[in-house]
Order: structure tokens, then sequence, then C-alpha cells
């Protein structure tokens, strides 16, 4: 048996490893993330969309017929004076509603102790 391969196979085995602790893993949490915050959007929040586009979702169109969310979603926006449909898909970025009034209670209380 060949026992100076075995150090080589474990140093192969060590950075294919680190490559998915430090690249792949990370990565498919973040994706993860992505699509439940793209699922969990509702009526109400504010959106950023890939394109860089920012409003308020104002309607949601189911594209399936048993109510489940899903990525093919269309999605009502309203941007300034303009409404755009979007695909649930193409949102990168949401901000609820409670949580765009919670910080904005700590930018208060942040000023207010500056002062």
């Amino acid at each position: 048996m060949n026992y100076a391969a075995a150090p080589q196979l474990l140093m192969y085995a060590a950075i294919f490893a680190i490559f998915y602790f430090v690249l792949l893993r990370p990565q498919q949490q973040q994706k993860k993330k992505l699509e439940e915050l793209m699922l969990s959007v509702k009526k109400g929040d504010e959106v950023v969309t890939a394109g860089g586009i920012i409003g308020d979702v104002v309607y949601i169109k189911a594209a399936g017929t048993d109510g489940t969310p899903s990525l093919d979603d269309r999605i009502t926006i309203r941007s300034g004076e303009s409404k755009l449909v979007i695909e649930r898909g193409r949102i990168a970025r949401a901000v609820t509603g409670g949580a765009s009034s919670t910080s904005g209670a700590s930018k208060t209380s942040a000023s207010g102790s500056a002062t």
C-alpha cells in the first residue's frame, strides 16, 4: 500500500473543506435568507427591486391557484406617482412597516441623547 498518497489526499480534503465553509455554505445561507424574505413580503412593505426601484407594495396577485406565495407572484408597487408590476423573485431588499418605525425611533433617541 502506498502511504505517500495519504498526506496528499488529506491536503485535498482540507482544501475542499475550507472552500466549502468559506465560500459555498455562506452563499447558500444568504440565498435561503433572501428567498424567505421575498416570500414574506406583504401589502404595505417597502421593497427595493433588483433594478433599484424603491416602492411600497400595493397588491399581490398569486400566480398559483392554491394561494401559497411563490417567486412567480405578481406584485404591484407604488413608486412616486407610478404603479409598477414586478415579480416577487425580482425583489432585492424589503423593509417591513414595523422595522422602519423602530429604526426611526432609535434615530430619535440617539439624536435626543446627543443634544
